[in-house]
């Protein structure tokens, strides 16, 4: 999907039905081969101003300097926000659909106010009973989505680039944990590590061959 500007059309089309708390949520992750998946909620205010309001997209349309530039001012205009993370021991447990919920459910339940309906980027989250619509590409069309993406997609990307420093010689400062062809270059040469998910094809197969 071509980058374009999200806009404020779900949450006022919610704030005229009476939803005065709408909360954004968004994961980063889950199609990657280690660490875990992370989940943000944002709740924002309506009809804030800002400058840095149409620079708003799909954290994957973002360089990693707009994302951080961008980062910082969602957390200080938000009325509150939320993150939740599921390991990747817990992924190859649970798989990554039930992870994903779970991290998304971690991240609202942070949120003070609690939300009266979630917008979430194409998932139906089961495990809450709050209104709630999955919206498709909803990280690229709606505003409170985008800024979840954004919140996620940076704390993940902290956080795997200190695991980097902590095993090193895979590249996960670079590719964050994606299976890029130097990854899968760096998995077969080494096996996997302890940051790996076994459930993912085809790090459970190299780690067989390693045995």
């Amino acid at each position: 999907m071509k980058s374009q500007k999200p806009s404020f059309r779900e949450e006022k089309l919610l704030r005229e039905q009476g939803y005065r708390y709408v909360a954004g949520v968004d994961e980063v992750g889950r199609g990657a081969l280690m660490g875990p998946v992370v989940a943000a909620a944002v709740m924002l205010p309506e009809n804030f101003k800002a400058k840095w309001k149409s620079r708003v997209r799909d954290s994957k349309q973002l360089s990693p300097e707009e994302r951080e530039y961008l980062y910082d001012f969602i957390k200080e205009a938000a009325i509150t926000f939320g993150v939740g993370s599921v390991s990747n021991e817990d992924i190859d447990k649970l798989g990554i659909a039930k992870a994903t919920r779970l991290a998304m459910i971690a991240a609202i339940e942070q949120l003070a106010p609690q939300p009266q309906y979630l917008l979430i980027d194409y998932v139906r989250l089961t495990e809450s009973t709050l209104p709630q619509n999955g919206i498709v590409h909803g990280d690229s069309l709606c505003f409170s989505i985008a800024c979840a993406s954004i919140i996620a997609k940076v704390t993940r990307d902290r956080l795997v680039i200190e695991m980097d420093k902590e095993f090193p010689g895979y590249g996960f400062a670079e590719h964050k944990g994606y299976g890029t062809e130097e990854h899968l270059k760096c998995l077969r040469e080494k096996g996997p590590c302890k940051l790996h998910r076994r459930s993912f094809s085809p790090v459970g197969e190299l780690a067989g061959e390693m045995l």
